[in-house]
């Protein structure tokens, strides 16, 4: 396994980072798995060097983070793994239990330390943006985190490059930590980050560390054009029903077929390897359900593209609408 380092930080992760959300309480998602079978996954991935694990509150509503934290802490040492986790979304049915608000925050950690098993987390998130709370409010909440502790560094998820320099500012204007990650929607289905998103984070050196990065498993060419696909996942994914399925997403698909036939290699291996190959990116977030899908990812991290193959599966992309946001 290659290391880089996590953005403009000191921290090194590993080229790939394991996404924890298939990893719970299966009540939650028909595609979640409960903690036995998930231990061999998260075991082989640490045996092939992942040092870098990506989970969040909202996931299994606090089951992944149980799991993570059980899992992890049992395979290694606290100082050998780079840990994530996320704020924002809903987690229960009261009025302050989402959001960035001080208060939502403040109580989140905790919980999420809790769950984690862990006195801190290496990266602490933002899910996603607030509208309904001063940015100010959350800059200086996550300081706060930071100063006691909690966290070493803060990262953002999905939203627009206006949004994450307002935050950047604000941080910088109070001497509070800004953000140093940045977790976006980026695969080739969809592109639009490279307008503004990706420019900004290579020029400001922020970590690069997409989500989807097989459109949620649509570039494995296994879904249909009528809805849905072969997979459990595939069935009951509403998002990826309203972010895919266009006629041109289809035709990227079985171009990314196209070159995995002719270099002898995997769908995921080319998709995944088209993300690598882009120089913003840092350590995309895969999700797996098994050791075999696991090991086939593991394989792009040593897959080279060619210029021309780059350009050919790029060359079909369409403008889109914004997707991920919310």
């Amino acid at each position: 396994m290659e290391y880089v380092n996590f953005g403009h930080t000191g921290t090194k992760v590993s080229k790939l980072c394991l996404g924890m959300m298939t990893f719970g309480t299966p009540g939650w998602r028909d595609y979640v798995m409960e903690e036995g079978p998930s231990r061999p996954i998260i075991k082989a991935a640490v045996d092939a060097g992942i040092n870098f694990f990506d989970t969040a509150d909202v996931y299994a509503l606090g089951g992944s983070e149980e799991v993570t934290g059980r899992v992890l802490g049992s395979l290694l040492r606290r100082h050998e793994y780079v840990l994530a986790t996320k704020v924002f979304q809903r987690m229960g049915d009261g009025p302050n239990e989402r959001g960035l608000s001080r208060k939502h925050i403040m109580e989140s950690i905790d919980a999420s330390l809790r769950r984690l098993g862990t006195d801190y987390v290496d990266l602490y998130i933002i899910h996603r943006w607030d509208d309904e709370t001063p940015i100010e409010e959350t800059m200086e909440a996550l300081h706060d985190v930071v100063r006691a502790g909690k966290a070493l560094y803060l990262g953002a998820s999905s939203m627009y490059a206006w949004q994450f320099m307002k935050a950047q500012a604000a941080a910088r204007q109070n001497g509070w930590t800004p953000f140093v990650s940045m977790q976006n929607h980026y695969n080739l289905i969809y592109r639009e980050e490279e307008r503004e998103m990706i420019p900004l984070c290579a020029d400001q050196g922020i970590a690069v560390t997409p989500w989807s990065p097989l459109a949620r498993g649509f570039l494995v060419g296994n879904r249909h054009r009528q809805g849905g696909g072969g997979t459990v996942r595939a069935k009951t994914d509403d998002i990826a029903q309203s972010m895919y399925y266009r006629d041109i997403d289809f035709a990227i698909a079985d171009r990314v077929g196209e070159v995995a036939e002719r270099l002898g290699a995997s769908r995921p291996e080319v998709a995944l390897g088209w993300l690598l190959a882009q120089p913003a990116v840092t350590a995309p977030i895969v999700g797996v359900s098994s050791q075999e899908q696991l090991d086939t990812l593991l394989k792009a991290v040593d897959r080279t593209l060619d210029a021309g193959d780059l350009e050919y599966l790029e060359e079909l992309y369409e403008p889109r609408a914004i997707a991920g946001h919310s």
